[in-house]
């Protein structure tokens, strides 16, 4: 087992996260317009698939701090 408390790795994924950040509201954003416009016209599957992508960028920050936690050796 592995040292869990790596507060380097943090601080260095730290503005990455906050880049991230910007692209996971950017993303809550796709992802509240491409579900209302899928529920209201069920043709237009290709929003669902951008909706899931969104779904991808709201997730991205902890992502990429838990990516740039574990690169840091204890």
């Amino acid at each position: 087992m592995g040292c869990r408390c790596r507060p380097l790795g943090f601080l260095l994924g730290l503005p990455f996260a906050l880049v991230a950040l910007v692209l996971a509201i950017a993303g809550a954003v796709v992802w509240i317009v491409g579900s209302l416009i899928s529920c209201l016209c069920p043709c237009c599957i290709c929003f669902a698939v951008i909706a899931n992508l969104a779904v991808y960028l709201i997730e991205l920050p902890i992502r990429i701090l838990m990516w740039t936690t574990d690169q840091i050796p204890c």
